[in-house]
């Protein structure tokens, strides 16, 4: 039976998935304007640290105001209205959530909510990757040990990339590379909040009546979310990052299967296994047609002279010796997608992606240079981009992750296109999100002490 016709079967027998929501921002917001026409799903809660703007949000995407104001989370549970606060523990707490939306945004304060979901009992769903990208080993193994459920969110890019290759392994199909488009420009890495409307095909007017945020679309912009994307379907699909970061070769969907393959076929892997992104964009910033920079691709061989003749058969594209093919979607829908997850975990206990390994990680890489005492404003800001790297690289040499990189003073200068280091920081070491980071570079160190 398909996920809809569980749904279907979940509202007819008056047992639908329980759900709580932290954070109404943009990605919260598109799951809600799609939450009220999902069968067998009740949305108990949503708690954002701006009750009048979740409302707000709320109203816009057509929800009537008697369907959120529920009392409290018990007058919801009873009524199957929604309740609206700001209080996130409660949610976390409440008997009648089975499963935590994850999707504030903010990397450190996800961190608690995971864990805290965990010692509820509670399956989760992440939203905030940036949280993923450098303690997503230690949520999977925390999740196991608790006996729930965690995954990354159907809709955004690595979920979506995750799904192509487990298909194509499923298929009997080598996985050579996988990853995302984007439109890329070398110069985009200094890119800033103040900058990024210029570059990235919007219009300030139209940003605004969106409610987009600058400082989170500049992070796509300058490099951050590519890097930690790809840090997520790396440590997922158990793929290897690039040792000097992303490559991101410019090129169109036909193109993939010919970029990514090893450099010594002609590609620009350093080997099989890999991840990256392709630009849509050429080195003299002309659009490329039929691109995938809203999209995700996997790249797979056919690996005997029988699979490469069923490739020419089929008419499908390949590379130009016939071995290469890619499979892709095109575009991916964020928070209007997220109800796949929400029914996957909800229905058949199955996460649409979860990090099995730590392959890869994304390093806080200096925009500019950078003075003594400046305060680093983390992903998409004025000061630092993510960079990806292999974690062996980053844990080794210290590198600070860009998700801890945010409201961190600089001891000392760090030149720009240099990786911030913990040396270079004054860092909290309170926090429950640099206490995990550090339990997972002590998982790769007793791994390289042990082989």
């Amino acid at each position: 039976m398909n996920l809809f016709r569980k749904l279907q079967a979940a509202e007819a027998e008056g047992k639908p998935v329980r759900i709580g929501m932290i954070g109404a921002g943009k990605f919260g917001t598109m799951f809600l304007a799609q939450a009220l026409r999902i069968p067998g799903i009740h949305l108990v809660g949503v708690i954002d640290l701006r009750v009048d703007a979740a409302q707000s949000s709320m109203q816009l995407v057509g929800w009537d105001q008697s369907q959120y104001t529920a009392a409290s989370l018990d007058d919801a549970a009873k009524t199957g209205a929604t309740y609206v606060g700001d209080d996130w523990q409660a949610l976390v707490a409440h008997p009648a959530v089975d499963i935590v939306i994850e999707c504030t945004g903010n990397p450190m304060a996800a961190v608690e909510h995971v864990l805290a979901a965990f010692e509820a009992g509670k399956d989760v769903i992440n939203v905030t990757v940036e949280a993923d990208a450098f303690v997503g080993p230690a949520f999977g193994r925390r999740a196991e040990k608790a006996g729930v459920i965690y995954s990354m969110a159907y809709g955004d890019q690595p979920a979506l990339a995750c799904d192509l290759v487990d298909w194509a392994r499923t298929c009997g199909f080598p996985v050579v590379a996988a990853g995302r488009g984007h439109k890329w420009l070398p110069h985009y890495r200094q890119s800033t909040p103040e900058t990024v409307w210029d570059h990235w095909g919007l219009t300030r007017e139209q940003a605004e009546r969106g409610r987009l945020n600058p400082k989170m679309f500049n992070a796509f912009l300058d490099g951050s979310k590519p890097a930690i994307e790809s840090a997520a379907i790396a440590n997922c699909c158990g793929l290897d990052a690039p040792e000097s970061g992303l490559v991101f070769p410019p090129g169109g969907i036909d193109d993939v299967p010919t970029l990514m393959r090893p450099a010594s076929e002609g590609g620009v892997l350093a080997r099989k296994g890999m991840v990256d992104v392709v630009s849509c964009l050429t080195a003299d910033g002309q659009q490329i047609p039929h691109d995938i920079r809203k999209g995700v691709w996997v790249c797979f061989e056919g690996d005997t002279e029988y699979l490469k003749n069923c490739f020419e058969e089929y008419k499908v594209v390949t590379d130009p010796s016939g071995r290469y093919m890619c499979n892709y979607k095109r575009w991916h829908l964020i928070g209007l997608e997220l109800g796949v997850s929400v029914a996957s975990i909800g229905l058949r206990k199955e996460s649409t992606g979860v990090a099995t390994d730590f392959r890869a990680d994304v390093a806080a890489i200096a925009k500019r240079n950078l003075d003594k005492g400046e305060v680093l404003d983390g992903e998409g800001g004025f000061t630092v981009s993510g960079g990806l790297r292999p974690a062996r690289q980053s844990v080794e040499h210290g590198y600070v992750p860009l998700g801890l990189a945010h409201n961190v003073r600089l001891l000392k200068p760090v030149t720009e296109g240099r990786a911030v280091t913990w040396s270079d920081v004054e860092i909290d070491t309170t926090t429950a999100a640099y206490k995990l980071r550090r339990e997972v570079e002590g998982a790769v160190k007793e791994m390289a002490r042990y082989g």
